[in-house]
């Protein structure tokens, strides 16, 4: 059943004056996953931004119970978190939420153990596309031709297609989201967390100070992502693939928007050459191609 913004609660879980940078996507996340969850959530967090963002103990930027844990460990963790509720009848949401460092390089061999076992968790990839709270590295998710501090002339790798892997290991729902379209995320988390086993959202956060542009074009940067087809929007539950409705024009080529729009806006694509723009417009149209077939 569709969202009706005016019926979201109004309690607050990110609170004014957290460490998070100005038009920060984690902290837009954040808050749309306290309005889908409420205080049911518990969140496991390894290091990133949001180990930043929350504060210093004993005091909080964010009112979720939270446990910080190292890099590599947040699935595991959360599994014997969401185990422990359970046993203790407690009605509990145990979400890892963690950056792509945490998710597809450093993290994936415990993100991918919990997958395989079905545990009962939500893990959602916040997706800045680096390792942004260390300096801005490159990360497997990096899309080419992008700057960071260890990539000067642009990234020459693809972007790992994490959502994909994922749904690979036939877990009961993987999504993706974006900071641009709150209902959708929402209507993402819930549906997830009324699914028992092992859940999958991989939320696009277009990162200001990593990306190069002015933080108020956050949510127009998320958004024109969607609209040149650079992010695609679907879900699948129980492996049956669906495009979630702000993507679904797009399916269509021509209503796509040009792809140098979206990489006009950022700087970290400063030295993207016509050969790299066409590249990555071929790797759109394969990304579309893939999803449209698993969609049928």
């Amino acid at each position: 059943m569709p969202i009706n913004i005016k019926d979201l609660p109004k309690e607050k879980f990110v609170l004014p004056g957290d460490a998070a940078c100005p038009g920060c996507p984690e902290n837009m996340g954040l808050r749309f996953v306290g309005m889908a969850l409420g205080s049911k959530a518990i969140l496991v967090i390894p290091a990133g931004c949001t180990s930043i963002i929350q504060g210093l103990a004993p005091g909080s930027g964010l009112k979720f119970p939270i446990l910080n844990v190292p890099f590599a460990s947040s699935d595991s963790v959360a599994a014997g978190l969401s185990s422990a509720k359970k046993i203790l009848g407690e009605d509990a949401v145990v979400v890892v939420w963690a950056g792509d460092g945490g998710t597809a390089d450093i993290g994936f061999a415990t993100l991918s153990g919990a997958a395989e076992r079905n545990d009962d968790l939500i893990h959602i990839c916040v997706d800045n596309e680096a390792y942004m709270n260390t300096g801005i590295q490159r990360s497997s998710q990096t899309p080419p031709g992008a700057w960071t501090t260890t990539t000067w002339l642009g990234k020459r790798e693809r972007k790992k297609d994490l959502p994909l892997i994922m749904l690979m290991h036939r877990i009961p729902y993987v999504a993706t989201a974006s900071v641009a379209y709150p209902l959708d995320f929402i209507e993402k988390l819930r549906k997830a967390s009324a699914i028992k086993g092992f859940k999958y959202i991989h939320l696009h956060a277009p990162c200001p100070v990593g990306w190069r542009f002015d933080p108020a074009y956050t949510v127009a940067v998320a958004k024109l992502a969607v609209e040149t087809g650079m992010w695609i929007l679907f879900e699948a539950e129980g492996g049956k693939v669906s495009i979630s409705p702000p993507s679904k024009p797009y399916a269509d080529k021509n209503r796509r928007k040009p792809i140098k729009e979206y990489i006009a806006m950022q700087g970290r694509f400063r030295n993207v050459t016509q050969e790299l723009l066409t590249e990555l417009e071929k790797q759109v149209d394969d990304n579309w191609s893939t999803l449209l077939k698993l969609a049928t």
